[in-house]
């Protein structure tokens, strides 16, 4: 049994750019701490936590995975993330139920674009962070040189707790610098970089005298605990090297995760997986409460109530019944029918803020022989989308086509094999599409009287305003409840997303503010539906008035070539739009850092990588929307009918929802 009541917990993600060895390092923590018997490579394809078969092939990691063992009386839940930039809304689903995370550097490449992305977005959530700096015995390693990056990108806060011992191949381990006999100058940098962020410690530090080491000990643990310091250890995991210390240092500087066990229940769905015998699995982080086998819980998102029918905890391919998840803890919960990533379990009062990382930025058509049943295929894209939302998968009745939205090639190659490999369907995907964005010109207002014909009648009239880049949609009403019931001005606020989802140029309309300054039902004339059939032409209305811009989304970009392919690469950054800082010169290298539209710089990659042969990196991440210049044009085929053909529009909707 892994689980003791009241024991406590401590719930770590392990993030890192690819390759920075994450998998290898979470194998041999589990083989470490007692786990699993015998340890499984990604280089054979034998790790634990990699399950999917794409995964084994691949050497990469593309599900989040769970794991949970107990280190010197404390429980841990571990969570591997994916490296790869196309699986980030894994990394992202995964930040929301850490309350501690472990970030890997490999001491040969340093920080890359990635570590930065990601650091950023656990100092948003101020998710205390230790820092591994892996592969310590590589040709080329150093761990100088990866510590000023750290302190220069990440934080001038990341503090070494360990002396390491030898060089590359002669690295031999690293010695704990609170230990008794530690390398005194490695002891006095560390001393003196906790009193210069002390005034207390400063006082203690100047009067002279042997430091008490517990007391300065416990102070950085403080420090660490809270997010405001970040320890640093070295190691090397293929090795199995530094990896007690490493979780010495887990115990040693993580907050215990809190929750009270009395209180009602407040959880949430962080991750869907499918179990070929069980069905659906649930991966819930629970805040507060107890849920129980058997407990009924309801489903706060979806306002359902489901039945609990099972609570286990996985491991790689095992799993283990423990029948009670308990505030604090993570396990996965079976018997929650339809239950969707993201979905409150109980109230939402105890469930942290989200980091948005993942912006799906391509749209992809699937196509399939006609030896396949459309249905089969709808049903696996649909199933596999409540596993990732952001697949957004959509069928197109009419035009009989099924689209997806994707980050990147890599995900599209994933897909393709769990297609293949868990619902024996072949599918091909089209040529990758850029989507756009709209934005509202300037202000004006938006105006529909809905009385014809009858029976019906609502009356709308909505202010229309750009917002700041990146505020998404803000919706308010300024109308009196004796105006418009609150059911009728509830459903208006539901249907303004929805309405907004298709713009002037068919693409979702975004970054502004939607206000309701006028509303009016009748008595006996309106339906509960006619608002919903009112809404989507009042803010086409306002859109037509008004005219929309065109966004398109931009990539930070850092490209390190060869010197002597600088110059043609600052020429094709300008031919394709982009913009760039000063390049800097390093060891016969060129890194350039930049901004560039994602539409131009699609097959730039290959591109870069064929001229250079193979001698070049191109990392990049989503920076924004930005307004595209005014030659640029970018129109989506609308789906349905356009609100602005009033009439038209009218019976379709009214046809539908007969149906």
């Amino acid at each position: 049994m892994i689980q003791q009541q009241g024991m406590e917990r401590i719930n770590v993600g392990i993030f890192a750019h690819v390759d920075a060895g994450k998998t290898t390092t979470t194998e041999h923590i589990l083989y470490e701490s007692g786990r699993i018997r015998a340890l499984g490579s990604v280089d054979s394809g034998t790790a634990m936590t990699d399950s999917m078969e794409v995964e084994r092939q691949r050497g990469i990691s593309v599900r989040a995975a769970l794991a949970s063992f107990v280190w010197k009386g404390v429980q841990v839940n571990l969570v591997d993330t994916p490296g790869h930039v196309d699986f980030l809304s894994e990394v992202e689903r995964s930040l929301r139920v850490m309350d501690c995370a472990v970030l890997i550097l490999s001491a040969v490449e340093g920080v890359q674009a990635q570590s930065e992305m990601i650091w950023n977005a656990l100092r948003k959530l101020g998710i205390p962070t230790l820092i591994f700096v892996n592969k310590m015995d590589r040709v080329g390693a150093d761990p100088g040189a990866v510590l000023a990056q750290a302190r220069t990108y990440l934080s001038g806060d990341i503090i070494p707790v360990q002396q390491p011992a030898g060089k590359e191949q002669e690295y031999t381990g690293a010695s704990d610098l609170w230990q008794a006999g530690a390398d005194a100058a490695a002891r006095t940098e560390l001393l003196e970089a906790l009193a210069e962020r002390d005034e207390r410690l400063l006082e203690l530090y100047m009067s002279g005298g042997s430091p008490d080491l517990a007391v300065w000990k416990k102070h950085l643990q403080a420090e660490a605990a809270s997010g405001r310091m970040f320890p640093l250890v070295y190691g090397v995991a293929a090795k199995g090297l530094g990896i007690t210390e490493l979780l010495d240092a887990m115990t040693d500087y993580f907050p215990r995760a809190g929750g009270d066990a009395e209180l009602p229940v407040s959880g949430i769905v962080y991750n869907i997986q499918r179990d070929k015998s069980m069905g659906r699995m649930a991966f819930v982080r629970l805040y507060d409460g107890t849920i129980r086998n058997r407990d009924t819980v309801k489903n706060y998102s979806q306002n359902v109530e489901s039945k609990v029918t099972q609570i286990r905890k996985v491991e790689g391919g095992r799993t283990e019944d423990v029948g009670a998840l308990e505030a604090g803890d993570i396990a996965v919960v079976y018997g929650l029918s339809g239950v969707r990533i993201g979905d409150v379990l109980g109230r939402p009062d105890a469930i942290p803020q989200e980091a948005k990382l993942a912006v799906p930025l391509l749209t992809v058509r699937v196509f399939w022989g006609a030896e396949f049943d459309d249905h089969k295929v709808i049903g696996a894209l649909q199933e596999l989308a409540d596993e990732d939302p952001l697949l957004d998968a959509q069928w197109l009745q009419e035009e009989r086509e099924l689209h997806i939205k994707v980050m990147g090639p890599i995900q599209l190659e994933v897909l393709d094999s769990v297609m293949e490999s868990r619902y024996g369907l072949k599918v091909t995907f089209g040529q990758p599409s850029v989507i756009y964005k709209e934005t509202p010109s300037r202000a004006g207002e938006g105006f529909i009287a809905y009385t014809m014909p009858k029976p019906c009648w609502a009356i709308l009239r909505f202010l229309i305003e750009p917002g700041p880049p990146g505020s998404g949609l803000v919706y308010e009403s300024l109308v009196r409840s004796s105006d418009l019931l609150p059911q009728y001005q509830n459903e208006t606020a539901r249907r303004v997303p929805e309405a907004l989802q298709q713009g002037l140029y068919g693409w979702e309309v975004t970054d502004l503010k939607v206000t309701l300054v006028e509303g009016n039902h009748h008595v006996w004339h309106t339906h509960p539906l006619d608002f919903a059939v009112a809404t989507p032409m009042g803010i086409m209305d306002g859109l037509n008035r008004i005219g929309t811009r065109l966004m398109e989304p931009i990539l930070q970009v850092r490209i390190v070539v060869p010197e002597e392919n600088g110059g043609r690469v600052m020429n094709d950054l300008v031919q394709m739009r982009g913009t760039f800082e000063p390049p800097l010169l390093q060891g016969g290298r060129m890194i350039i850092e930049g901004r560039l539209p994602l539409a131009t710089s699609l097959d730039y990659p290959v591109t870069l990588s064929s001229y250079t042969k193979g001698r070049s990196t191109f990392t990049s991440f989503f920076a924004g929307y930005e307004e595209c210049p005014p030659d640029v044009t970018a129109e989506r085929t609308r789906r349905g009918v356009n609100p602005l053909d009033q009439a038209k529009y009218i019976l379709s909707v009214r046809k539908a929802l007969q149906g």
